[in-house]
C-alpha cells in the first residue's frame, strides 16, 4: 500500500538548519543581486559618459549575458569538484565577490582611458564582472541543498530572500531617483562613483553574513550521500543534462520568468513609464517605497503556499495570478497620460494602477524566488536516481538558461525603441510624451510578458516534482544513506525493491540512471 505523505515524512531524518542560518545565507542572493542595481544603469554610463552608441550597448549587454550563461556550467563543475579546508562554498563566494567588486572599480576608470581603447576594455570589464557574479550567484542555488532538505524549511529561504530582494530593489530605486539623481544632476560620473562604491560596500557586508550562515553546513557530510556519494566524471555531466527532465523543464520555465523580471526592472523602461508617460520620474522612487510592504506580502504569501502545498503548486499559482494581473495592468496603460498618476492626491486611476501593478509585477516574478529552492529539489532528485551530488552544475544550468533568456531583455528593449526612432540614444526624462512611446511601453510592460508567462505556465505541466514526489525522494535518499555499502546504494538508486534487496545481485546495476542495464 502506498504510504501517506505524513508517514513518508516521519520515516525521514531531515538535515535541518537553524532559522538564523537560513536567514543569513539568504543574504548571499541579495549580495549578488545588488550588483544588478548598478548594472541596470551601465547603459547610461556607457552612452552618456563613455560615448558608446545606445543600440550597440543594448545588443552588447545581451551578448555578455549569453557569454555569462555559457561559462556557468564550467563554474558549476568547479564548485562540484572543490574540496578545501574551508569547505566547498565559502571560498567560491569570497572569490566571486572580490572579482565582481573589482569589475565595478575598473568600469569607473574607463572614462580616463583613450576613446580608442574604451570599446575593447569595456567588453573586457563586462566579462570579468560576469565571471565574478556567476561564481557568487551560483552558491545561492548550490548551498541550499546542504543547508536543509526539510520541505517545510526550504521555503523559509524564499520568505527571507523575497523580503530582502523587495527592500533592496525598492530602496535602491528610492535612493537613485530621490537622492543620487538630484544630488549629481543626472547620470554623471560622480553619480556612478557614489552608486558603485555604495553597492560594493553593501554587497561585501551581506556576503560576510552569508558566509556565517553556511559555515556549519559547508561540510562533506551534508553533501548528497556524504561518503557514499558517487564520483562524477566530466562525461557524466552531459548524461545528467540529457536525462534529467525536471531540470530541463524548470530551467526553461524559470528563464522565461526571469526575462519578464528583467523587463520590469529595466532602467530605460522605468524612465519611460514614470518620467515620460506619467511625466514625473520622481514617481518611480515614491512608487518603490509604497510597494515595499505589498510586494513583501505577495512574496511571503507565495512562500507560505509553498510550505503548505509544495513549491510546484506555489510556482504555478503565482504564474496564473501574475498573468491575470498583467492583463488588467495593460488596460490601464492604454489610457495613461502625463499627470494621470498622482501618489499624493490619490484618484481612482491611481488606486487601480497601484493594485494591478503589485499583482502584475510581484505575482509574475515570485517564481524567480521560488526557483532558487526548487533547484535544490532537483539536486536531491538527481541524488536519488544516480547517487551523485551535483549542486554546482545543476545550479549553473539554471543560470545558463536564465542568462540566455534574460539577455534578450535589453535586446528586445533596444529593438522596440529603435523601431520608433531611438536607435542612437535611449529616451530620457527630458523626452516628450508620444503615443509611439506609450505603445512601446505597453509592448514591453504587458504584451510580451503575458505571452512569455503563458509559455512558462504551459511548460510546468511537464514538471512532476510536487510535494508528494519530493517526500518520496527524501525517503529514498534517507534509505540510501543508511545502506551498508556502495553496491546497495546503487541498487536503491536503480529502484530495486527494498524488500527484495537481499536476494538481488546488485553488481549488475550501474550507478548511472541514464545507462541501460
Amino acid at each position: 500500500m502506498e504510504k501517506s505523505l505524513e508517514k513518508r515524512t516521519e520515516d525521514v531524518t531531515y538535515n535541518r538548519a537553524k532559522v538564523w542560518q537560513i536567514i543569513l545565507f539568504a543574504m548571499n542572493n541579495t549580495s549578488t543581486n545588488i550588483y544588478l542595481v548598478a548594472f541596470t544603469f551601465v547603459t547610461y554610463l556607457s552612452t552618456g559618459v563613455l560615448g558608446l552608441a545606445a543600440i550597440f550597448v543594448s545588443q552588447l549587454m545581451g551578448y555578455i549575458r549569453i557569454f555569462d550563461g555559457f561559462i556557468d556550467p564550467t563554474i558549476g563543475v568547479i564548485i562540484d569538484k572543490t574540496e578545501t579546508a574551508f569547505g566547498k562554498y565559502r571560498p567560491i563566494l569570497v572569490i566571486g565577490n572580490l572579482i565582481t567588486a573589482s569589475s565595478l572599480l575598473m568600469m569607473l576608470g574607463l572614462s580616463q582611458v583613450s576613446e580608442g581603447l574604451r570599446f575593447s576594455l569595456f567588453i573586457l570589464v563586462l566579462i570579468i564582472h560576469k565571471i565574478g557574479y556567476s561564481l557568487q550567484q551560483t552558491i545561492t542555488k548550490a548551498g541550499q541543498v546542504a543547508l536543509t532538505n526539510d520541505p517545510k524549511q526550504r521555503p523559509i529561504f524564499n520568505i527571507v530572500d523575497g523580503i530582502a530582494t523587495t527592500v533592496m530593489f525598492s530602496g535602491s530605486q528610492m535612493y537613485v531617483s530621490g537622492t543620487l539623481v538630484p544630488k549629481h544632476g543626472g547620470f554623471t560620473p560622480s553619480f556612478f562613483q557614489e552608486l558603485f562604491l555604495t553597492v560594493i560596500t553593501i554587497s561585501a557586508v551581506l556576503g560576510v553574513l552569508a558566509i556565517i550562515g553556511i559555515w556549519e553546513k559547508d561540510n562533506k557530510k551534508y553533501f548528497g550521500l556524504g561518503e557514499k556519494t558517487q564520483e562524477t566524471k566530466l562525461r557524466d555531466y552531459w548524461k545528467v543534462i540529457k536525462g534529467n527532465k525536471p531540470l530541463q523543464v524548470l530551467s526553461i520555465s524559470a528563464a522565461l520568468v526571469k526575462f519578464v523580471a528583467q523587463l520590469f526592472g529595466d532602467s530605460v523602461v522605468g524612465v519611460m513609464l514614470y518620467g515620460i508617460i506619467f511625466g514625473n520620474y520622481a514617481l518611480s522612487g515614491q512608487m518603490s517605497f509604497l510597494v515595499i510592504i505589498p510586494g513583501i506580502i505577495v512574496t511571503v504569501g507565495a512562500a507560505q503556499i509553498a510550505r503548505r502545498k509544495g513549491l510546484r503548486f506555489a510556482y504555478v499559482t503565482a504564474l496564473q495570478i501574475g498573468i491575470i494581473g498583467l492583463i488588467a495592468f495593460s488596460g490601464l496603460l492604454t489610457i495613461a497620460k502625463p499627470g494621470m498618476l498622482d501618489l499624493k492626491a490619490w484618484n481612482l486611476y491611481t488606486i487601480a494602477f497601484f493594485i494591478t501593478f503589485i499583482i502584475a509585477r510581484y505575482a509574475s516574478t515570485a517564481p524567480s524566488s521560488l526557483v532558487l529552492t526548487m533547484g535544490a529539489d532537483i539536486t536531491d532528485y538527481e541524488t536519488s536516481v544516480s547517487g551523485r551530488y551535483l549542486s554546482g552544475m545543476i545550479g549553473t544550468i539554471f543560470s545558463l538558461t536564465d542568462s540566455i533568456a534574460s539577455s534578450l531583455a535589453p535586446m528586445v528593449v533596444g529593438f522596440v525603441l529603435a523601431a520608433i526612432g531611438f536607435g542612437k540614444e535611449f529616451p530620457t526624462v527630458e523626452t516628450p510624451f508620444s503615443n509611439d512611446l506609450k505603445m512601446a511601453l505597453i509592448t514591453l510592460f504587458a504584451i510580451i510578458p503575458i505571452v512569455v508567462l503563458l509559455v512558462s505556465l504551459f511548460l510546468m505541466k511537464f514538471y512532476k516534482l510536487d510535494r508528494e514526489e519530493m517526500a518520496r525522494i527524501q525517503e529514498k535518499i534517507h534509505v540510501m544513506k543508511a545502506a551498508d555499502d556502495e553496491e546497495r546504494v546503487r541498487a536503491i538508486a536503480k529502484n530495486v525493491p527494498l524488500t527484495d534487496m537481499d536476494y538481488v545481485d546488485v553488481t549488475k546495476y550501474k550507478v548511472d540512471q541514464y545507462d541501460e542495464k
